[in-house]
């Protein structure tokens, strides 16, 4: 598995942003009251992302650790496919809160400040939430192997 690339991260991101900015407008043209994400959404992400990285710290510890000690691989894999799908959601909901923020800001009316609290923690948590899966990621690569290290010899031509 590779890591989530920047561009993974940036399309998604900007597909969170079009898709909270286009259902706040569909939500204000049909005369309905817009999206908005209550504190404990932005703490539960919060929480995730940090869950997340904690366990991410066994896979860290027997990866990097000299007396090589084991890791249950399957216990490996479900932590590494989690910090993706975390790197993933995390900047797919960072760019609907960020959306979300200037959307409210934008408006003719601008709405209270709570609102636009709310909603800047929606962000920071989707963020605490990318950036935990992204370094959980770093924390579940394996160092390449010895063979892996030295400069392959150079073959020799086969003369036929």
């Amino acid at each position: 598995m590779t890591r989530t690339r920047p561009i993974t991260i940036l399309t998604f991101a900007v597909l969170g942003a079009a898709a909270a900015w286009l259902l706040e407008i569909a939500l204000i043209a049909t005369g309905q009251t817009i999206v908005m994400p209550p504190v404990t959404f932005a703490i539960v992400l919060a929480l995730v992302g940090i869950v997340v990285l904690a366990l991410a710290i066994p896979v860290r510890r027997a990866v990097r650790s000299r007396d090589h000690s084991r890791i249950d691989p399957f216990y490996a894999t479900r932590v590494v496919v989690l910090a993706k799908s975390s790197s993933i959601a995390g900047s797919l909901l960072s760019g609907a809160g960020l959306s979300i923020v200037a959307f409210l800001l934008t408006r003719s009316v601008v709405p209270g400040l709570g609102s636009i609290l709310m909603a800047v923690a929606t962000a920071g948590g989707a963020l605490i939430l990318l950036v935990g899966g992204l370094v959980a990621e770093f924390m579940c690569t394996i160092p390449p192997d010895d063979s892996e290290k030295q400069p392959k010899a150079p073959s020799k031509p086969q003369v036929s």
